[in-house]
């Protein structure tokens, strides 16, 4: 994250990464604990941030139960697999705007078994864009 970037005008903003390089780490942690900022890390065994972790980490010491997220397909794709999604918020535009990627990255299915299942409990027009609320089966 750049150190200019405007999230990090909030006192109460908290970065969590995974393993960055040690003294990259320790200049960045100086630099945001002076703007009353903590950084944390989450790492799992890939080198990335434990998602699970994560959650419980903000569940038992922050006291954050919801979270909203609103992010690319690969995130959100991590989020599905790794168990850490009980609830979507879809919301569908009606226009078209060519190639693009999809809403998650969950991989290909070698059976219809294996699909992830969603009841939907709730659908409201807003404006033209339709909001879908569903809840993991």
């Amino acid at each position: 994250i750049s150190l200019g970037a405007k999230v990090l005008s909030d006192a109460n903003a908290i970065i969590i990464c995974a393993n960055p390089e040690p003294s990259h780490l320790q200049r960045i942690k100086k630099e945001l604990a002076g703007r009353g900022i903590e950084v944390i890390q989450i790492p799992n065994a890939k080198g990335k941030v434990d998602l699970p972790k994560l959650f419980s980490y903000l569940a038992k010491e922050r006291e954050i139960n919801e979270v909203h997220v609103e992010a690319g397909y690969k995130l959100n794709g991590s989020l599905i697999r790794e168990g850490c999604v009980d609830e979507l918020l879809i919301y569908q535009a009606p226009c078209l705007l060519g190639e693009g990627l999809g809403m998650v990255n969950i991989g290909p299915l070698q059976e219809l078994s294996q699909r992830d299942s969603w009841r939907i409990v709730e659908h409201t027009l807003i404006g033209d864009d339709l909001r879908i609320r569903a809840l993991r089966r």
